[in-house]
């Protein structure tokens, strides 16, 4: 079955990573190192213990360049894997196989590393009855990419774009005057997730009585997090976000929140380690 994702293009992303390498005159190296002819055959692995993402986007990467190419999947993307795991074997023309590998090993890497950070947040707060978001803090153009990565770790899309929710926060309310302006103007405009963002306990009744549908409790404490949950009484959906650790988010998630977000899963996952090691066919 092919691989698609909503709201994204994996041939033109293909297209545009290879172009962007190659530049105007091609692999120069594989040009004068390796015989037209040659045959390369080699093994992705994984160096450390990761959660898997990118594979399918890795093998585009290499068909693109040889349709012929053959490729083995080893493991599938969202598989928790040991250091020392084969990922992906395959085998095709050398020069098209050395071209695609930075592409295809840069993605795998970036992808696999959200991933793996994700999924140790979603350990964190096992029991808890939390669920992790993701954010939109994610790198112009990746976005989809990187929401599949969190989705493998196991953590819940939240706002793919601004498109798809109303998120009322602190400057939106300085325009409108306040909480409750800014809620009843996007009840009126037929809005129908409106997402508000308080960091006091007074906040809530407001945006409750104007119409939100979702409360995120900005960086508070645990205490006020129980406060807050409290008072809601489950009338909508809480969020806990704001400086959200791997240290912390345990306390946070027990404090009876809906959900705990956290920008960190895409703006500071670290690459996976994973090499791909060829050797003459």
């Amino acid at each position: 079955m092919p691989f698609t994702l909503d709201h994204f293009d994996l041939a033109a992303f293909v297209r545009a990573t290879l172009a962007e390498d190659l530049g105007d005159t091609g692999d120069i190296t594989s040009a004068a190192v390796i015989p037209a002819d040659a045959v390369f055959e080699g093994t992705m692995d994984s160096r450390d213990a990761i959660t898997v993402a990118g594979l399918p986007i890795a093998e585009a990467f290499f068909r693109a360049l040889d349709p012929e190419a053959e490729i083995e999947r080893l493991v599938e993307d969202g598989q928790s894997v040991p250091a020392g795991t084969d990922l992906l074997r395959l085998r095709g023309k050398a020069r098209a196989m050395l071209t695609a590998e930075r592409s295809a090993l840069n993605t795998v890497q970036h992808l696999s590393g959200i991933a793996t950070l994700t999924r140790s947040y979603v350990d964190a707060i096992q029991g808890t009855g939390a669920k992790l978001l993701d954010t939109r803090k994610t790198i112009p153009g990746l976005r989809v990419l990187e929401k599949y990565a969190t989705r493998m770790g196991g953590a819940q899309n939240h706002r793919m774009g601004l498109w798809d929710a109303a998120m009322i926060k602190d400057n939106h309310v300085g325009v409108a005057g306040s909480i409750g302006e800014a809620v009843r103007r996007a009840v009126a405009a037929g809005i129908a997730s409106i997402i508000v963002e308080v960091d006091r306990i007074d906040q809530i009744a407001p945006a409750l009585d104007a119409g939100a549908t979702h409360l995120l409790l900005d960086n508070m404490a645990p205490e006020m997090l129980r406060g807050a949950v409290a008072l809601v009484a489950g009338r909508v959906p809480t969020e806990a976000s704001g400086g959200v650790r791997l240290d912390t988010i345990g306390a946070i998630a027990a404090t009876g929140v809906t959900y705990v977000s956290v920008g960190r899963l895409t703006q500071s996952a670290p690459a996976a380690d994973i090499g791909l090691d060829f050797t003459a066919a």
